[in-house]
C-alpha cells in the first residue's frame, strides 16, 4: 500500500522562507529511518506557488493560470511518498513526521493512500499502465507492494 503524507504550506512556506538546520536535521533523520526500513519510495518539498502554474479545464478548453494562489493553508509545500504493508503502518509513520513548521507554529499535513492499479477492474488502459510501470521498474528491484 502507497501512501502519500502531504506537507500543508504556511504563510511563511509560500512566502519562500527556506526552513532551518534544526527542521531539516529532524527530516533528514525521519527519511533515513523510512529509507532504513524499506518503506521510503520519494520525498521532496516544493517551491512556493509563485513558481509554479495551474492549468483550467473548461470542456476542450485549456487556461494556465500563473501563481501565486491564495489560501496556503489549501496548498502543498512539499510530500513523503511511503510503501507499507497495513494502513496502520503508515499511520504510526505519519505520526513521527517531524513538525513541518518553519516557526514551530500551527502546521498540518495530510496522509492519503493512492490508487494501485488493482483498484481498477480489468482493461485494456490498465495494463498499458502495468507496461509503464513494469518499465519504469527497469532492471532495479521493484518497491514491496
Amino acid at each position: 500500500m502507497r501512501f502519500m503524507i502531504l506537507v500543508k504550506a504556511t504563510a511563511e512556506s509560500e512566502a519562500g522562507a527556506m526552513p532551518g538546520e534544526p527542521l531539516l536535521a529532524a527530516m533528514a533523520q525521519y527519511h533515513e529511518q523510512l529509507a532504513k526500513a524499506g518503506v521510503l519510495l520519494d520525498a521532496n518539498g516544493l517551491k512556493p506557488t509563485a513558481h509554479g502554474w495551474r492549468v483550467h479545464y473548461d470542456g476542450a478548453q485549456r487556461r494556465v493560470v500563473d501563481g501565486p494562489f491564495a489560501e496556503a493553508k489549501e496548498l502543498v509545500a512539499g510530500y513523503t511518498l511511503i510503501q507499507t504493508r497495513t494502513r496502520d503502518e503508515a499511520l504510526e509513520w505519519s505520526r513521527r513526521f517531524p513538525h513541518p513548521g518553519l516557526d514551530g507554529g500551527v502546521a498540518e499535513i495530510e496522509v492519503r493512500p493512492l490508487f494501485e492499479l488493482d483498484d481498477f477492474g480489468a482493461g485494456e488502459a490498465i495494463e498499458r499502465f502495468r507496461a509503464l510501470d513494469a518499465g519504469a521498474e527497469g532492471g532495479r528491484e521493484p518497491p514491496r507492494r
